[in-house]
């Protein structure tokens, strides 16, 4: 071929066409490319002959290996719902103690129950069970309706302040908006509240701390206790430990004393199982492990 049909540049032959003053190289598709074309296409007509592949109006072609995915999961679901079956049938009659105290229950409590969690609570109370703004940590293991597994199931099964007929019901007043106690009562037991759990006051809030006992003694020791660390039966917290669902710095807890608070948790007796719901309260009542 003529050199006016090369490139002057590489040398390579070119096409004829130009752009611009920019001249196509006449380049052919590698080899490889053209290798792997083949084996690429060979290997859909093997799958095409061989696994189920094209539609036929309500059916589809069935392959020369006759392999049905749909039957494989079928029988994978079977087969996983029989091996649940032969320790979930152990779990159902034992009570939580004998549970806790068998170390292959326990560790199909802790595979099983993590997905529970995971699935159904982790939404509210974190992937961990340390919970956030309005939510309990349940790691903490300060526990508002008891932390037995007996109380844990039967407030996964029965929720708070929810639809069941039987729900747990727990609410704090609103002392501020209602009038019940006037602005510096709020802030003086809100400053005593504070020093129960040894939080670090200024000068103010100190000073506060003796009418703030006064107000509590009057107005809290029927929920919380006189010694400030709750009732189980009424879901009223410990005022004394470091946990706070809605915060324990001093606008947290002025709001909390002010304005009320109602937690919800739904009734899940209707969405999980009986054996689910003991299964979640085992889990549940593992989350504060790593802190014994």
């Amino acid at each position: 071929m003529a050199d006016a049909t090369r490139d002057p540049v590489t040398g390579t032959v070119t096409t004829g066409h130009e752009w611009n003053g920019i001249e196509e190289l006449d380049t052919p598709i590698p080899r490889v490319v053209l290798f792997f074309l083949a084996v690429t296409t060979l290997f859909a007509i093997g799958y095409w002959l061989l696994m189920p592949a094209w539609p036929l109006g309500v059916t589809y072609t069935k392959g020369l290996l006759g392999i049905d995915q749909r039957q494989v999961v079928a029988e994978q679901v079977r087969d996983a719902a029989a091996e649940r079956a032969s320790w979930t049938a152990k779990l159902d009659k034992a009570s939580f103690a004998e549970v806790a105290a068998d170390p292959q229950l326990m560790r199909h409590v802790r595979d099983t129950g993590r997905t529970l969690f995971e699935d159904n609570c982790a939404v509210c109370h974190g992937v961990q069970g340390k919970g956030g703004p309005g939510f309990p940590n349940l790691a903490a293991g300060s526990w508002l309706w008891g932390g037995s597994p007996e109380a844990i199931a039967e407030t996964i099964r029965v929720g708070i302040n929810g639809t069941a007929k039987d729900t747990r019901t727990g609410q704090m007043m609103a002392f501020g908006r209602d009038g019940i106690l006037q602005r510096e009562q709020v802030l003086a037991v809100a400053s005593y509240v504070r020093s129960l759990s040894g939080q670090k006051l200024d000068a103010a809030e100190q000073a506060r701390i003796p009418a703030g006992k006064e107000v509590f003694a009057a107005n809290c020791v029927a929920c919380h206790g006189e010694n400030a660390k709750g009732q189980h039966d009424l879901g009223a917290p410990d005022l004394t430990d470091a946990n706070w669902i809605y915060g324990g710095d001093l606008q947290s807890v002025v709001n909390s004393i002010h304005g009320g608070r109602q937690g919800h948790m739904p009734s899940w007796e209707g969405r999980l199982s009986p054996t689910d719901i003991k299964l979640l309260a085992l889990y549940v009542g593992t989350q504060g492990e790593a802190k014994r």
